[in-house]
């Protein structure tokens, strides 16, 4: 999975489009470029070449051929095509003259020329007689054709002699011209190779030039979010990178600014609390003390005072245990919690949690004998406190605490008997201070003892997780490392 996200991530990145948009820019510019000058070499190189050689042949058709008697011989038509295919070197003559006896002849030049290289259409135009106007002052034309007999291009070109004179074909091989434009047309391939890899070497030089503030940037917000509030862009020039390194400079001093005040004022309600809840403990310490004896007398106070003074009790110690809770909540907080690791057998420390709040009845034990953990065992006590307490006091008995080992993990399951928890309920139970009171009337309690319990798991690096059992009744499962110490030693390694 990661190397196909990483290869995504290649194919994808800002770098790669830019380079490939450099490329496609100017590979378009390169090929329209090469195409329209080599089409326009190409023109002018066979524009130049077939008017040369039409001209001199029509020139030398009024010359010579015009000159040639009514009724010439096979030698006079070819001395007259020699004479012709020798004037401009180039190109081959062939005369034709239909006779008294039969059809002459007259060939000459470079190339085996005869009547059958002429092709059909061109004969019939060059035949074609047309009437004399103002617009036309002649009955014959210079009429040619491009042709490539055996792949190889020539230009065949064809008049008449007016007043019955001969027919003369010129035919020029154009494989000069033909290579001269292949050069060509490598020259403008391998201009354009080396404009797309110049456009390539220009597109990184331009995407590094953008992206390393772009990278500095992320590399800035990705420090930034790891905590370094403090860290902060250097800033050149006045472009709009420039501009995006100001914004990011200052959204990071008024975000440290931020942080710095909520830091502040978090770590001063939270001295306010461990100090309240420390000046707390002496006064409460005294009113235990007195709610005690009151608790021992009360079976001898006058009967209308006895249930206020059983009020005053348990008030006394539900504002002992939430002080108590407040200074643990506190020391989680403050990061100043720690363990105090020792070998623990799992089924004794439960029977003792158990024993110690007189749950015996209520409660219902399925663990194995044996089965040591090491860990911290006043936090365990506190965990299983609260998970068993919370069972019986919103769930009702019997409570079925079942105990055992999956694989490194120690895995306690705490089972009520009640109607369950509400869905809109279970994201919320580890919260501090979080009270369903509609769903829980019974709901008494601080709010805070799910909560210091997941605190007390979490210390150990293990969880707390809520639901509902298939029968009904909420199922709290608590997974705690059975080495505790070799976790903590692993995640310092």
């Amino acid at each position: 999975m990661i190397p196909s996200l990483l290869a995504g991530r290649r194919w994808t990145s800002l770098r790669l489009r830019l380079i490939v948009v450099f490329a496609l820019v100017a590979l378009t510019a390169a090929v329209s470029a090469s195409g329209i000058a080599y089409w326009l070499n190409r023109e002018a190189v066979l524009t130049r070449t077939q008017d040369a050689a039409l001209g001199d042949f029509r020139q030398e058709m009024q010359n010579r051929a015009a000159a040639l008697p009514t009724d010439p011989t096979a030698q006079e038509m070819q001395r007259t095509a020699e004479l012709m295919a020798g004037s401009s070197p180039g190109y081959s003559v062939l005369l034709v003259r239909d006779g008294k006896d039969g059809r002459v002849f007259g060939a000459a030049g470079p190339d085996a020329f005869g009547l059958h290289d002429v092709p059909q259409s061109l004969q019939h135009a060059v035949d074609d007689r047309q009437k004399t106007t103002s617009a036309n002052d002649s009955e014959y034309h210079v009429y040619w054709q491009r042709t490539k007999p055996h792949g190889n291009p020539y230009l065949v070109g064809g008049t008449r002699i007016v007043g019955g004179g001969p027919t003369g074909y010129m035919y020029k091989s154009l494989a000069q011209e033909r290579d001269d434009l292949n050069a060509l047309g490598w020259s403008l391939t391998i201009a354009t190779g080396l404009a797309l890899l110049g456009s390539a070497l220009l597109a990184q030089a331009a995407a590094r030039t953008v992206l390393r503030p772009v990278q500095r940037l992320g590399e800035a917000a990705r420090r930034l979010g790891e905590g370094e509030l403090d860290h902060r862009l250097a800033v050149s020039g006045t472009d709009e990178l420039a501009d995006l390194s100001h914004t990011f400079n200052k959204t990071a001093e008024a975000l440290e600014k931020k942080v710095a005040d909520m830091s502040a004022r978090e770590e001063s309600s939270r001295r306010f609390v461990a100090d309240m809840s420390h000046e707390l403990r002496t006064p409460l310490t005294a009113l235990t003390a007195v709610a005690e004896v009151l608790e021992e007398e009360v079976d001898d106070l006058d009967p209308m005072i006895a249930p206020a003074v059983a009020l005053v009790v348990s008030e006394t110690r539900r504002l002992n245990d939430l002080v108590e809770n407040l200074m643990e909540v506190t020391r989680f907080d403050a990061g100043t919690a720690r363990l105090v690791l020792d070998d623990v057998n799992v089924a004794d420390q439960v029977t003792a949690c158990i024993d110690a709040r007189a749950w015996l009845d209520a409660v219902e034990l399925d663990a194995e004998r044996g089965i040591v953990a090491r860990l911290d065992p006043r936090r365990l006590d506190v965990i299983l406190a609260n998970l068993i307490g919370n069972a019986l006091k919103h769930g009702g008995s019997p409570v079925r605490v079942s105990v055992s080992v999956d694989g490194e993990w120690l895995v306690i399951v705490v089972r009520d008997n009640g109607p369950g928890i509400p869905q809109e309920v279970l994201p919320h139970v580890f919260d501090r201070f979080y009270k369903a009171s509609a769903s829980r009337p019974k709901s008494d309690g601080s709010g805070l003892g799910l909560s210091i319990a997941m605190e007390n798991a979490h210390i150990h690096g293990g969880d707390i997780t809520a639901a509902n059992g298939a029968d009904g009744g909420a199922l709290f499962t608590l997974r705690l490392p059975v080495d505790v110490g070799k976790v903590i030693e692993d995640g310092e390694a």
